[in-house]
């Protein structure tokens, strides 16, 4: 690729405008585009797939990271304010509805450790909200969350739960209806942490490029060579029909998720890393008519009593997670880098999955094994049954601490970052960094509004018409594009 680096020329310093590769199309590569072409920036995003965003299942934004005890409070500060930027810049990407958090008694928790944690971050929003008004994205800072005491569900589930629920209180009531509480530790908890749904995250993004034209989409395209000068990066790409294709930008990212080791090696920028494969599979309860929160019941995370997750969607349509190597997490799914290479190796047989899909047998086996861990805590979820391909991906951890969860940016040399996101709400914030970091554009304290017309001016109403479109395109159900709370 020596041959490369010939071909790039500096432009005039008069009409220059930057140039930016991107490599990598998922929510990380995806926001970065969105965010630096509505700066006015020259993006190139490139995509080896098909469509963006369609990694790792997407399902809520972890605003307080209040699903992982392990993590430290500011990790969880780290997301809330992450999550609160996210929802500013894809607003129509939330469902609103609470997440009632438990631990049972299968659990070495206690539902008291909470608290302390709780106020803080709770404290933390009501600052952020006196800040800047705009942050009030998660209701009122007062109502951040709610514990109840048994005698309180109890009461709850004497109740008809509204068609349209907007208190907490009427969140809570099928949840109240159909947990089996003699096996929870009280009190629980509900949180304002809202769902996210990755079509309509992928739908904003798509249709917010696609309007932009300083932003090159190049979809099916695979980067096979990097090398950098003087000048930045140039770049060697193979597209779907085998025509090579040769590219000069100042500045490259890699956002590649869990492939961002891949790329590092070809720019000969070591790093260590961990991978871990994960799933979440999706499950139909066709008796279910009323409108659940998310669930979390708590549990060591490995074993066979791990966390169980239920996210609700329309139509009794529930993704179910459970922290146990036989249904979420995978016998060798978490791999690390070493002294070869920055790119972790999985499995074949986890490989197989990403590049191929899944065996019908394995996805029954899997999904059936959810529905039996759901079930040991809401005893009606027996009568759920699979519901097509399951929600899969490989995330990417940067260094040696898998409990790492608030992760954004890192920078080598003068022109190359990567993005290392762990949760997608990371994202914006790891755009920002770049557009800082390079001086590419002066901010000016303006808002998140106004810096990005173009993705706010999308409608409701073509967000999710495009989601449901993505979404049938990757053989999954619409109602997980619909909108889903209040």
């Amino acid at each position: 690729m020596n041959e490369l680096a010939t071909l790039m020329q500096p432009e005039s310093q008069s009409t220059h405008t930057p140039s930016v590769a991107i490599i990598g199309g998922g929510i990380a590569g995806a926001t970065a585009a969105v965010h630096m072409a509505e700066l006015g920036l020259n993006v190139h995003l490139i995509e080896k797939g098909s469509g963006l965003v369609s990694g790792p299942p997407i399902c809520h934004l972890h605003a307080g990271g209040n699903l992982y005890r392990e993590i430290s409070t500011e990790q969880c500060i780290e997301l809330l304010k992450q999550s609160i930027d996210t929802i500013r810049l894809y607003p129509q990407t939330v469902n609103k509805r609470p997440t009632v958090i438990a631990v049972p008694y299968s659990d070495g928790g206690s539902p008291e450790e909470l608290y302390e944690r709780l106020i803080t971050i709770q404290d933390c929003y009501a600052q952020l909200v006196e800040k800047d008004s705009a942050n009030k994205v998660l209701g009122e800072p007062a109502d951040y969350y709610k514990f109840y005491s048994r005698d309180e569900i109890e009461a709850l589930a004497e109740l008809e739960q509204p068609a349209e629920p907007s208190t907490i209180d009427e969140w809570l009531i099928p949840f109240a209806k159909h947990t089996d509480l003699e096996v929870l530790k009280f009190p629980v908890v509900a949180v304002q942490e809202y769902g996210w749904s990755v079509f309509r995250i992928a739908a904003s993004a798509t249709l917010a490029l696609e309007k932009m034209p300083n932003c090159q989409l190049k979809t099916d395209t695979q980067v096979i060579g990097v090398e950098e000068s003087e000048q930045g990066w140039a770049l060697e790409c193979l597209d779907s029909d085998g025509q090579v294709e040769f590219l000069q930008v100042e500045y490259l990212v890699n956002a590649c998720g869990y492939e961002t080791g891949s790329i590092d090696d070809l720019a000969q920028k070591p790093r260590e890393r961990l991978v871990e494969f994960k799933a979440a599979y999706v499950t139909h309860w066709p008796e279910c008519q009323e409108l659940w929160p998310e669930v979390i019941f708590h549990g060591p995370r490995g074993t066979p009593n791990g966390m169980a997750q239920l996210t609700p969607y329309p139509d009794g349509i529930f993704q179910l997670h459970g922290m146990t190597k036989d249904i979420t997490l995978f016998e060798d799914g978490l791999v690390a880098s070493d002294n070869a290479s920055s790119q972790p190796s999985l499995p074949l047989r986890l490989k197989s999955k990403i590049q191929k899909g899944w065996d019908e047998e394995v996805i029954v086996e899997r999904s059936r094994r959810a529905i039996e861990h759901m079930s040991r805590f809401i005893p009606d979820y027996q009568r759920a049954h699979e519901f097509g391909t399951p929600l899969f991906g490989a995330q990417q951890i940067p260094g040696k601490d898998d409990s790492l969860r608030a992760a954004d940016v890192t920078f080598e040399g003068k022109h190359y970052a990567r993005v290392e996101v762990v949760k997608g709400s990371s994202a914006y914030e790891a755009a920002i960094k770049l557009v800082e970091q390079w001086q590419l554009f002066d901010y000016q304290s303006q808002t998140i509004e106004q810096l990005h017309p173009v993705t706010l001016a999308l409608t409701s109403t073509e967000i999710e018409q495009k989601a449901k479109q993505l979404a049938e395109f990757r053989t999954y159900p619409q109602q997980l594009a619909q909108y889903y709370g209040q």
